[in-house]
């Protein structure tokens, strides 16, 4: 990715979305550009995120606890706790689905996001909200279904690139908490990446002591995105 043949836009400054007290600012890759699809997996590598139909990466005045995380997929294997949730939801089928909206799909999703996120602005989705968010006409989404029988328990929203899998974001029935269906769903993209051979699960961003975020160090060995470039996790 050349900073020649791609322009980077940086958005004005806007409420941090996971310090109250901070504000946030992203470099965003042209959304226009009309490669983007190529352009992913390299703007993975560099750390960049997607959200909707835009790459993204934290770029604050003073603030770099946005640190980019990946997991070896080759050398994970699942610890006691995470075995322990391979077996809560033994009971649970894991569908490759095309990714795209449904008024299924969108019903969980709604009830998720106002357990949540109440009051955060994403709480009232509607079906564009749906698609503009967790889709993109050029990205390489599917949908990681968890199903008990019938009834849809969840959706991993998965990102299919030649570096590997990024996970894009994950909405589950809020009543099934004890299931630790976000757990189980990083565990199946591991899966997923084995069997199609790839070597990277891209998990967005890592925030060292925050209780939404620092959840990724648990998935090791885990490397992050330093100046240095990216480097195993050392931290317990």
């Amino acid at each position: 990715m050349r900073s020649d043949r791609v322009r980077l836009f940086q958005t004005l400054p806007h409420a941090c979305g996971y310090f109250a007290e901070r504000t946030a600012q992203n470099l965003v890759i042209d959304p226009a550009a009309p490669q983007l699809d190529q352009l992913y997996g390299p703007a993975l590598e560099r750390g960049f995120r997607r959200a909707g139909g835009h790459l993204y990466y934290p770029y604050c005045t003073n603030c770099r606890a946005c640190t980019p995380c990946r997991i070896d997929v080759q050398r994970f294997t699942p610890d006691r706790s995470q075995r322990r949730c391979l077996k809560r939801n033994e009971d649970v089928q894991v569908i490759e689905s095309m990714a795209g909206y449904n008024a299924e799909r969108h019903a969980l999703y709604e009830r998720y996001l106002r357990q949540r996120h109440p009051g955060g602005g994403m709480d009232e989705a509607d079906a564009s909200d749906f698609r503009r968010f967790l889709t993109a006409p050029w990205s390489p989404t599917m949908f990681l279904e968890f199903r008990q029988g019938s009834r849809l328990l969840g959706v991993a929203v998965t990102d299919v690139c030649l570096q590997g899998l990024s996970a894009v974001y994950t909405f589950y029935d809020p009543d099934e908490t004890a299931r630790g269906l976000g757990t189980f769903a990083i565990l199946q993209q591991v899966a997923l990446a084995k069997r199609r051979g790839l070597p990277w699960i891209y998990l967005g961003f890592w925030i060292a002591g925050h209780p939404k975020m620092d959840y990724k160090r648990k998935f090791r060995p885990l490397q992050i995105r330093t100046s240095e470039g990216w480097v195993e996790m050392t931290e317990p």
